[in-house]
């Protein structure tokens, strides 16, 4: 063995080994999933979902409103613009309740329950007087404000049970009395047989069901056990079924789902099957904007109940998709808002908010597909009708102040920099990165300068 100059054997060199590979790192798929885990979990990714898709709904709510009620409005003697304008100025007044909704702190919420509560009350008791209640579609559920505008007080019902309930519910939790049965349901359940009650006497099923899947939201997010649910869950099916049977028109809805083909007699399926007609003539990306066939008289309710058959014949399946994405990610959002706070009348508030509109949209659009009766209930922030979309737009707003309210987004709202501008004081990025505003420059004011070791 040859040696090296002071003798000794020369030292041998490590046995390198091939590199082990590494899919989870080198794997784009993998990346693009850690990628987006990492982005879901961010603090502000619940507000964002809420006010980006609330708004991304709204706009193309009008869109569609304004292409389904143009030949509604001619046929009508009415401008061809004359529905859009009336939703455009509702969206407006709706979207400056929700900016105040969303700046509100909780215990202004907190303290509105009550008078919401007592004024949807109210008003609903007005539509049965003679004289101030209209009938629209054989329902005794409007109150006219002169001219062409209308108010539909039982849309208004919705939003006050939901922030009374909460109320209720959270005051007595931090009293510990929620685990006693009555207390659970007294007075939460009378509450709201009177609002169904007041609904019920107009004919409205179809407010009166979302009316009901919020009071049983609440109760399950408030704990009750299973034999209380069943319980309350049976009267509600039992004097449902009481009040489809002993209505003929209800019976007639219920005998079209499923229907292929327009019938005759006391069943008439005509607007239950043209909405299945718009939705299979749309094919994968639809007709185009403004060429749907169907609302041209063939489809009633082309821009209030029906909105979303004439979505699918003129935007397509990717329309349709876009639409249920948008409420899915909406009801993720508060769900998680809900989920994630320590305030019982937030996650009270958040759940309820959240099973109204999922709900709604649910019995909305199984009704266009035919996989539910139609219940002639509006599709959220969507349809045409200003009495649907003013208090849920506030309730949206809702669930943008408790988004906003979590510590972990307060904290993230914190640092974020103005785009433009003036950069705020105080705002101290954790990365060091140009232009952000140092923490030794704030504390400079206030401190004096150390000299430098060995300055006189």
């Amino acid at each position: 063995m040859p040696s090296s100059r002071t003798g000794r054997p020369p030292v041998q060199g490590a046995v390198r080994r091939p590199a082990a590979s590494r899919p989870s790192r080198d794997n784009p798929l993998r990346r693009v999933y850690v990628n987006a885990k990492r982005a879901w979990d961010r603090p502000l990714t619940a507000y964002y979902l809420i006010a980006g898709g609330s708004f991304l709904i709204t706009v193309l709510g009008l869109v569609m409103v304004y292409s389904a009620s143009q030949i509604t409005a001619l046929q009508m003697s009415l401008p061809g613009s004359y529905f859009f304008r009336k939703q455009l100025l509702a969206a407006v007044i709706g979207g400056v309740l929700l900016l105040i909704a969303s700046r509100m702190p909780v215990r202004l919420h907190r303290a509105l329950a009550y008078p919401i509560l007592a004024g949807a009350v109210f008003l609903m008791v007005l539509v049965q007087v003679p004289g101030i209640g209209m009938s629209v579609n054989g329902n005794q559920n409007w109150i006219s404000l002169g001219g062409s505008f209308q108010i539909q007080p039982s849309e208004f019902g919705k939003l006050a049970l939901v922030l009374w309930s909460a109320d209720l519910l959270a005051r007595k939790q931090d009293k510990n009395l929620l685990n006693q049965w009555k207390h659970m349901l007294v007075p939460l359940v009378p509450a709201a047989f009177l609002l169904l009650g007041l609904i019920m006497l107009g004919g409205d099923m179809g407010t009166a069901i979302i009316l009901t899947a919020i009071l049983f939201g609440l109760l399950w997010l408030a704990g009750a056990p299973t034999r209380l649910f069943v319980g309350v869950l049976s009267i509600a099916a039992t004097l449902g079924v009481i009040l489809i049977k002993t209505s003929p028109n209800r019976m007639a809805r219920l005998a079209c789902i499923g229907a292929t083909e327009p019938r005759s007699g006391a069943a008439d399926c005509w607007q239950a099957v043209h909405g299945i007609y718009a939705l299979a003539s749309g094919g994968i990306f639809g007709s185009g904007l403004g060429a749907s066939v169907e609302k041209w008289g063939q489809l009633p309710e082309a821009h209030t109940d029906f909105i979303f058959a004439v979505t699918g014949e003129e935007l397509g399946l990717a329309g349709t998709l876009s639409v249920l994405a948008l409420f899915a990610a909406l009801g993720y959002a508060g769900i998680r808002v809900a989920g994630r706070t320590e305030d019982p009348f937030v996650r009270y508030a958040a759940g309820g908010v959240t099973t109204w509109i999922t709900a709604q949209a649910v019995i909305n659009i199984g009704a266009v597909l035919g996989l539910l009766p139609i219940a002639g209930v509006p599709l959220p922030l969507f349809s045409y009708g200003g009495s649907a979309l003013l208090p849920t737009m506030f309730a949206i707003g809702l669930l943008i102040a408790f988004a906003r309210d979590e510590p972990a987004a307060r904290a993230a709202l914190s640092l974020r920099q103005p785009r433009f501008g003036r950069k705020r004081a105080g705002a101290v990025l954790v990365d060091g990165r140009t232009g952000a505003p140092r923490r030794w420059n704030t504390m400079r004011r206030r401190a004096p300068t150390a000299r430098p070791s060995g300055e006189r």
